[in-house]
């Protein structure tokens, strides 16, 4: 009985059974006989499968998943996996094919090749400093990712990135920069009057409030004018800050420190007299002192102050005509009405015809005026000048003899040795005031 040959067909058998027959053995027929038994055996002889184009499913179904494909068999459109059938892999939009494109399907009842489909993905976006993004479906093609910024910050460059197909992000990676100046708030405007006898104040304030809208640091915060403290003098001042941030912003802010000086009426020098004052001359606190020319005597109040109700106090001396009162007991008396008040030149000569003494009266350019004969004896006594000839002596206000002149000399010879030697310092302050006016 012979045996029918299977599907796949790798191998045939064929056997007999012929009980108590002894086979013919015919040499080269590949048969050999068994003594023992009476079962002849084929020998193994390998066969090629035999081709059938015409089984529907010769090869597994394809079935790629998140794809396609698209086959063309032999036996038309209606097999897709008969013998010979070929198909092209595909895969659907937003994944890609990782394997063969095209396999065929073999006899060995396998295809030529495996592929699969895998989600195409862009790789993770890196964040921004200070920004942050949001995106529609993570790093999945099609998904669009939004930049934003922090306060204070602005965005320059792509406001928003697409994963392409390519698995690139489109665009560019943008940046977020600081470019909101910081905010700056100075102190308030003030006013302050000058202090008792100056013309300047102190003024104290606190720093300005500074923040930054970005990243709240602030680098360096600059002073244009004085300092806090600062002794302001009179007028308005302006005070200006400067802040800066981190991304060399800057913002300003300034206020205006005003000083007044509380002043009186300018005060006028008395006639035959002048003026001297402390400090400015018409500020609060200053004090003006009268003084009057030689030859002359103040009448009233020796000084003034100016308050701060912006007046003077007391009112105006005047200078009278100095008279000198000759009815005294002595020599030093009579000097005494001069001290502090006038230098003295004493004439001394035998006579009024004497003719040096014509002379200087002549230069000096003065009235005469002669002492009663008891008091003249007195004086030369005092001031030891001799009556025998022409002598003068120079006397200070403190009563002191500063100089003798045997001879007459010019009033610019007496004036220059006043100015270089004689001259307090107060009437050297006076004598320098009226050079400037003059020239």
């Amino acid at each position: 009985m012979a045996s029918q040959l299977t599907q796949r067909g790798a191998l045939s058998l064929l056997f007999f059974l012929t009980p108590a027959v002894t086979p013919t053995w015919y040499a080269g027929s590949g048969y050999y006989p068994d003594e023992s038994y009476n079962e002849v055996y084929a020998e193994e002889v390998p066969r090629a499968p035999a081709l059938d184009y015409r089984v529907p499913r010769w090869c597994y179904t394809l079935n790629i998943q998140d794809g396609e494909a698209t086959c063309y068999s032999p036996r038309g459109g209606n097999y897709h996996s008969s013998l010979g059938t070929r198909c092209e892999l595909s895969c659907d939009r937003g994944f890609r094919l990782i394997g063969r494109r095209s396999v065929q399907c073999l006899p060995s009842r396998r295809w030529s090749g495996t592929a699969y489909c895998r989600q195409m993905r862009c790789h993770a976006l890196p964040f921004i400093t200070s920004g942050t993004y949001t995106c529609t479906n993570g790093v999945l093609l099609d998904s669009r990712c939004d930049y934003s910024c922090s306060s204070g910050y602005h965005l320059e460059g792509d406001r928003s990135r697409i994963c392409m197909e390519d698995g690139r992000w489109s665009g560019g990676e943008p940046v977020c920069v600081d470019i909101d100046p910081p905010k700056i708030r100075c102190p308030h405007s003030r006013e302050k009057m000058a202090e008792p006898e100056k013309l300047t104040a102190r003024v104290y304030w606190d720093p300005p409030l500074v923040k930054d809208s970005a990243d709240g640091t602030i680098t360096r915060v600059t002073l244009r004018g004085p300092e806090p403290g600062s002794h302001f003098p009179e007028g308005e001042h302006v005070i200006r800050y400067t802040a800066y941030d981190r991304a060399y912003n800057r913002a300003s802010c300034k206020f205006i420190v005003k000083v007044q000086v509380r002043r009186c009426p300018t005060l006028k020098p008395p006639q035959h007299g002048y003026l001297t004052c402390t400090s400015a001359g018409d500020n609060y606190g200053a004090t003006c002192e009268y003084h009057c020319d030689g030859g002359y005597d103040r009448q009233g109040t020796p000084s003034r102050v100016c308050q701060s109700s912006r007046q003077w106090s007391g009112s105006p001396p005047i200078c009278t005509p100095m008279k000198i009162n000759v009815n005294v007991n002595s020599a030093a008396g009579l000097l005494d009405q001069f001290y502090e008040k006038q230098r003295l030149l004493i004439i001394s000569a035998p006579d009024p015809s004497n003719r040096y003494y014509k002379m200087q009266i002549s230069m000096l350019q003065v009235p005469r005026q002669g002492l009663i004969p008891p008091w003249a004896a007195l004086s030369r006594q005092f001031q030891r000048l001799t009556r025998s000839y022409f002598n003068m002596v120079l006397i200070d206000k403190q009563g002191i003899d500063r100089d003798r002149y045997m001879e007459p000399v010019t009033p610019e010879e007496i004036f220059t040795f006043i100015d270089d030697y004689l001259l307090s310092n107060q009437e050297l302050t006076q004598r320098r005031e009226q050079r400037d006016i003059c020239e």
